[in-house]
């Protein structure tokens, strides 16, 4: 396939702008259909143009960039910054994770009385 001047393979793409840490993980998000080009899911060898939107789901998050420049190379983060602009919602924030219950180093298994008042305070 004759690729044309002004595109890239999307996950190239991906990966080049460092959306994501690794060209493969580019790869395997797109035949997950986690990526989506102007609304439809795409192959990892879709091109894409200055001007089209993205949409990634990775790592519990969805951004939404828009193509402002295509890169083939991996390039510095202040590069990669200027090859999009950023659309996506803010991410959340770190109070409104649920607390994790932790018991002391050492202290071994539960009984049986401590993993009901666990469930409890849980409201399970």
């Amino acid at each position: 396939m004759a690729e044309e001047e002004g595109t890239a393979r999307v996950d190239s793409w991906i990966w080049s702008v460092r959306l994501v840490k690794t060209r493969s993980l580019a790869a395997a998000a797109c035949r997950a259909g986690h990526v989506r080009v102007n609304g439809e899911r795409v192959k990892p060898a879709h091109p894409v143009r200055v001007g089209d939107q993205v949409r990634l789901r990775h790592a519990g998050r969805e951004r939404i960039v828009v193509v402002s420049r295509i890169v083939r190379k991996r390039v510095g983060a202040a590069v990669a910054v200027e090859a999009y602009v950023d659309n996506s919602p803010p991410p959340p924030a770190p109070h409104e994770e649920l607390p994790v219950a932790q018991r002391e180093r050492g202290a071994g298994r539960p009984t049986k009385r401590e993993r009901r008042e666990l469930d409890r305070l849980r409201g399970l």
